[in-house]
This record gives structure tokens, C-alpha cells and sequence, in this order.
């Protein structure tokens, strides 16, 4: 097995100053760059020989950075966020600062997190809008985004990142919801015609999202310029797109390179909301529909006992193991354990690197500001562990990365060439690991739940994610 040493593969970073804990996130960027086509320039890394011959996906959903690690050390959170002065709300909100409150992973109540909410909160680089940010009916958020979850409840992520790497700088492509977040982890981009891209969620409510939706449904644009178009799109397929829609799947197919997307059940309409090849038509009305996008999501597990784990896998919870915000239960660490327990505790251990994000903010207060770019992004920073034997130990890594960097990392390790999109220059997830290292031998994770209560567990059949 060929080795490098991971220092040698950095060929440039991103130059930036962390203002404090509480403080922004600064960079040399003018303030809009393009992020898909080529100028932005977070970082870029070369190829070399791997031992990792397995990648796994695993995308939870809803939160941002500081709502799982505030008071992690050492990960540039907060207990005490930075808000806006709101006279709508009761009583009327002070500008200055206010204590974030520690609460249990079951978050009652969904929060706005579509475009328009994260501009609110951005904010124009102060990120202390959260409190204006409104719902349907108009009425502002208030203090309620600003919280954070209660490590106790959360342990099985802060084992991991204790172990293992931890992202603290990975930020969304977008500030938008599941719908582009979802797209962006299989394509690191959304352009769909000549200047515009696609963001939020479909006009249909509670539908796939993608080739099967409504005959009616349109999509949302936001323009190299960051103007939006509300449903001003095409149908959410790319054989309505008029610019080309490469994703990843067609960089791994023309080199042989295997993949499955796993998902949860699809005899009814939830079972898809979230999947992202929906929209992809060759893979919709071709074969891998059937092959390579496979239901139920606990086929992952199988396919690790069975020795039949592809080399790419994207895996994709049930509702009540996803993390997301206004659910009564919430099995999002214990899921996550019982993926990496059985990799670590399987022959693909020494050869595995899983990678667990959270596919956008969630509404949730976060404390650095993303820089700037075009086609509405960056998006706020979401939670990021990088699990393997290979990963730096203990490491928090402070580079900033994009969905694209998963890319580019798996890109990178076969050799595939690149999209184009955010990945072409994203800065690799290479720096956060050293196959140089001892492999970390595995321990296993501990858990409430096992693997056999989610092989068990019957299908709730709803929406992995409620955006509407």
C-alpha cells in the first residue's frame, strides 16, 4: 500500500481570521465570487495513492455547527449569540447579546430555513438576525433559534469527534434548505440554465422532489447576482434543465467505481421526498434506479454483514432517526452508531472513511459568518465528523470546507476528474487525515439502541423532512 504524507497534498488553503469565539468569519474574497464555474477559491489539494477504499455518506438533517458543539472545546462555539433589535416580539427584543438556552435533542417546533430566513439572519455579515426571521404567517422567530443541544443527549457525536475528526468549518453550498442541500451532496451545485440556480424546495408541498412530482410544480432560481425567483424555475428533472447536470454518479460510473444510494422506504410518497437522483433522469427512467438507489436505508447494514458494501454509499435516516427539529423522537446518534459500529466492527474498517453532515442549518443560531458568494451561498456551517482509521485523531480541523470538499475528496481518491461545480476548487477533506498514522483501531461507539432495533424498526413513512 502506497502512503503520502497528507502535508505534501496541500497546495493551498484558505487564509482566515476567527474573530473570538463569538466573532465572524473573514477571508480575502471580494464579496461575490462565483462559486460554480471556477473563481471562488476555498483551498485546493492533488491526488495520491489511499488506503481508504470505501467512503459512506452518512446526511443527517437540520442543524447547524453551534447548535451540537457550542461548548465543545476548542470548535469555535458559543453560549452567547448576537441579536437584533425586534420590537414584533414579546416582549420586544433589545439589540445586543443574549444567552443561548440548552435544550434537549427533541426540538418541538421546526424553524424557517429556506433562503429568505437566511438572509434575515445573516444579516448583512452581523449574524444577529435569527429573531427576525418569519414564518408563514409573518410572525417573527424571536429568541427561539437562539438555543443549543444538550451534550448529554448528543454524546454518541462528541465520542466521535473525541476519536476521531471533527469539521468545524463546514459550511452548506447554500443558505437553503433540504431540497438543493440534498443536490448539492451528489453534484456541488445547482445551475440549471445560463446565470441561474436552483434554491428552497419545489412548489408542490409534501411530494418528490424531482421527476416525480406534480406536472405543475416549479422549481425556485436564485441568480449569479443572488436575486431570487420564487418558483420561477423549470420542473425539478434535468431533462427540463438547459444547462448540463453532471453529478458524481457519472464520474464513478465511467470509471467502474460503485455506488448506492440508500434511502427510506418508497411506497409512499415520503419514502422519496429527499431523494436527490429523482431529479437526475438518466437515473430515474435508467437501470441504477432499481440497482444503485436502494430502500429500505437499513440495506446498508446488510450490505456491510454481506460483504456487498459499494465503494460510494450516500445513506439517508428514516424521520425519527434524522435529527431534524419538531419531532418527539429523535434516534439521529443512535442511527449514526449503528452505521459506524458496523463498519468499525466489519473487515471494512481499515479501508473505510465515513463522513456524517447535517444537510443545512435548520434554523438554528451559528456564530461565524460564511463568506460570500454567488448563486446564494455560503451557507451557514453545519456539523461535520470524518470517521476513520486514518483520520487525525482528536483533530478539530479549521480549514474551511464545502459540500464540494466531500467531493473533491472522493474525486481525488479514485482519480476521477472533477464536476466543475464547488469541488473544482474546494479544499479536499485530505488535511484531515494521515495515512502515515498507526490506524486508529476501532472501538465500538456506545448506544441506546442496536443495529437489530433499526433492521426492526418499522417504516414511519414520514417525510424524512417537512419543508414545505
Amino acid at each position: 500500500m502506497t502512503t503520502v504524507r497528507v502535508a505534501a497534498l496541500l497546495l493551498a488553503v484558505t487564509s482566515i481570521a476567527i474573530a473570538g469565539c463569538g466573532g465572524a468569519l473573514t477571508s480575502s474574497f471580494p464579496p461575490t465570487q462565483s462559486i460554480e464555474g471556477s473563481s471562488l477559491r476555498l483551498g485546493s489539494s492533488g491526488t495520491a495513492p489511499s488506503p481508504i477504499q470505501h467512503v459512506v455518506i452518512i446526511v443527517q438533517e437540520n442543524r447547524t455547527f453551534n447548535d451540537f458543539f457550542a461548548t465543545y472545546p476548542g470548535g469555535d462555539g458559543t453560549t452567547v449569540g448576537q441579536i437584533a433589535a425586534n420590537p414584533n416580539c414579546s416582549p420586544p427584543i433589545p439589540k445586543g447579546t443574549i444567552a443561548l438556552k440548552k435544550v434537549p435533542l427533541d426540538v418541538p417546533a421546526d424553524l424557517v430555513h429556506n433562503y429568505l430566513g437566511y438572509r434575515a439572519a445573516y444579516n448583512l455579515g452581523k449574524m444577529n438576525g435569527f429573531d427576525r426571521v418569519v414564518d408563514t404567517r409573518n410572525i417573527p422567530e424571536c429568541t427561539y433559534p437562539y438555543q443549543y443541544t444538550d451534550p448529554q443527549q448528543i454524546q454518541t457525536y462528541w465520542t466521535l469527534a473525541q476519536q476521531y475528526t471533527l469539521a468545524a468549518h463546514m459550511f452548506t453550498t447554500q443558505g437553503s434548505d433540504s431540497f438543493t442541500a440534498h443536490q448539492d451532496l451528489i453534484r456541488g451545485g445547482t445551475v440549471v440554465e445560463p446565470n441561474r440556480a436552483l434554491i428552497d424546495q419545489p412548489s408542490c408541498s409534501y411530494c418528490f422532489w424531482g421527476c416525480d412530482a406534480p406536472a405543475n410544480t416549479h422549481t425556485s432560481l436564485i441568480t449569479s447576482g443572488n436575486l431570487y425567483q420564487r418558483a420561477k424555475g423549470p420542473f425539478p428533472c434535468t431533462k427540463n434543465f438547459t444547462s448540463p447536470y453532471p453529478t458524481l454518479r457519472d464520474l464513478l460510473d465511467a470509471k467502474s467505481v460503485s455506488w448506492k444510494y440508500y434511502l427510506p422506504p418508497a411506497n409512499k410518497i415520503f419514502g422519496k421526498l429527499l431523494s436527490a437522483f429523482d431529479v437526475i433522469a438518466p437515473v430515474r427512467y435508467g437501470p441504477e434506479w432499481t440497482t444503485n438507489v436502494v430502500t429500505p436505508e437499513t440495506q446498508v447494514l446488510n450490505d456491510i454483514a454481506g460483504g456487498s458494501l459499494p465503494k460510494v454509499s450516500w445513506v439517508i435516516p428514516e424521520e425519527p432517526n434524522s435529527d431534524h427539529p419538531g419531532l418527539t423522537t429523535d434516534n439521529g446518534p443512535a442511527w449514526v452508531a449503528s452505521i459506524v459500529n458496523a463498519i468499525g466492527e466489519s473487515s471494512y474498517w481499515n479501508s473505510s472513511a465515513i463522513i456524517i453532515v447535517w444537510d443545512d442549518w435548520g434554523g438554528f443560531y451559528d456564530n461565524l459568518a460564511p463568506a460570500q458568494v454567488s448563486y446564494g451561498g455560503l451557507g451557514f456551517r453545519v456539523p461535520a465528523l470524518i470517521v476513520s482509521p486514518y483520520a487525525r485523531a482528536g483533530y478539530i480541523s479549521k480549514t474551511n470546507y464545502v459540500f464540494g470538499s466531500i467531493l473533491k475528496y472522493i474525486e481525488d481518491n479514485w482519480n476521477l476528474g472533477t464536476l466543475g461545480t464547488s469541488d473544482k476548487n474546494a479544499t479536499s477533506l485530505i488535511d484531515s487525515f494521515n495515512y502515515l498514522q498507526t490506524p486508529i483501531p476501532f472501538k465500538p461507539i456506545p448506544s441506546n439502541l442496536s443495529k437489530e432495533y433499526f433492521l426492526h424498526e418499522k417504516p414511519s413513512y414520514l417525510p424524512t423532512d417537512t419543508d414545505m
